[in-house]
């Protein structure tokens, strides 16, 4: 009998170290594991950055219910390709590369074919599932990765590596609602809710599109951070009855990064009519909207999740050309368990960036 894909993929595999998390105690330490080898479509990927995003907190700690251990979390992936496979045309050694939230997809489905993997039904997370070949998908806490051509996105020569790789999460989960939604035109009134992760590359990214960008935000001490860093041009603090009143009415449309359960209505009140509110964040509890918050003047309650591969790149792109990056606190491997207790206090500004590059094996070493 002939040998099952998974089976063959087993027999010529790649040895690397990661950082796993075992138990529900979410706490990470070195794991030696193993790669498929180079498939023909395959690209052989060194990581040298990996950002740490919130959704990686909660997968360690299985919040979710679906951990599967051991887990090597880290879906914002940048590094330089070593070796491709011989079908692989887009890439060659040395170019320098990304991998996002998602490794493959069924590649034949409808969204697939118009260039939305992210809506595919078979659509493969970069860590914690299984992979149409059977392996376990491990993430970018990692020495090395192998992945399918489609799923890589170029880095341009003007984007760092550390300070690019959280745009292939949190760059490409705002980018994406900003332009199918329309909230992406010069001189348009963005409303960015929440400045944590993805908020702040929104406000970025919504003063590349030349757009007026106004933060709403609980926290009043994020203001002079909000103008003076990110070039945010009004800031409305939440709670403040006054600023809310004030900015009735005004803005095309709200990008809502906020996973916390909030009052809707207020929110809704500060879109002009047929205004737009795009929800990125998730909340725990179902949301309450008050009918007559939508209706009244015709606005939209939207979703947004991640964004396909083309858009991924258009946006890396665009991001290069406008300098937008992620505002970074680059880390070594060894201090990722102190990041992520320091992640669940809201600690960082505004993203963690593991440099797997020069300080995963000293880890590995040093606890072997």
């Amino acid at each position: 009998m002939a040998p099952t894909a998974a089976e063959q993929s087993q027999q010529h595999t790649r040895k690397a170290v990661g950082l796993a998390a075992r138990d529900v105690s979410g706490h990470l330490a070195p794991l030696a594991i193993t790669r498929r080898s180079t498939g023909d479509d395959d690209v052989v990927i060194k990581i040298l950055y990996c950002g740490i995003c919130h959704s990686d907190l909660h997968s360690i700690k299985n919040d979710w219910k679906d951990a599967t251990y051991p887990v090597i979390p880290g879906h914002e992936i940048a590094g330089e390709v070593t070796e491709a496979g011989k079908n692989v045309t887009r890439f060659k050694a040395g170019d320098r590369v990304g991998v996002g939230c998602m490794v493959n997809s069924c590649q034949s489905c409808e969204s697939c074919d118009k260039g939305f993997e992210n809506h595919c039904p078979g659509m493969i997370f970069t860590y914690n599932r299984v992979d149409r070949d059977g392996t376990v998908t491990y993430g970018g806490y990692s020495s090395m990765v192998v992945v399918h051509e489609r799923f890589m996105v170029r880095f341009p020569d003007a984007m760092p590596l550390d300070k690019g790789a959280p745009l292939l999460c949190a760059g490409i989960t705002v980018y994406s609602p900003m332009k199918y939604h329309g909230l992406n035109a010069p001189g348009m009134h963005l409303g960015v809710l929440g400045l944590g992760g993805l908020g702040h590359v929104a406000v970025k990214f919504g003063k590349a599109f030349g757009m007026k960008v106004t933060v709403i935000s609980s926290s009043p001490g994020k203001k002079q951070e909000a103008l003076e860093r990110l070039g945010a041009d009004a800031f409305v603090v939440s709670k403040n009855a006054d600023e809310m009143k004030a900015a009735m009415s005004t803005m095309d449309g709200i990008i809502n990064t906020v996973s916390a359960n909030i009052p809707m209505a207020p929110l809704f009140g500060l879109l002009k009519p047929n205004g737009k509110m795009v929800m990125v964040g998730l909340p725990e509890k179902p949301v309450e909207v008050p009918p007559f918050a939508l209706v009244a003047k015709n606005k939209t309650l939207a979703g947004s999740f991640i964004g396909g591969m083309r858009d991924t790149q258009e946006m890396l792109d665009l991001a290069a050309k406008h300098g937008v990056t992620a505002d970074i606190e680059v880390i070594s491997a060894e201090y990722v368990n102190t990041a992520m207790e320091r992640l669940a206090k809201a600690d960082v500004r505004y993203r963690f960036v593991i440099d797997i590059g020069n300080t995963l094996d000293k880890a590995a070493a040093a606890a072997e």
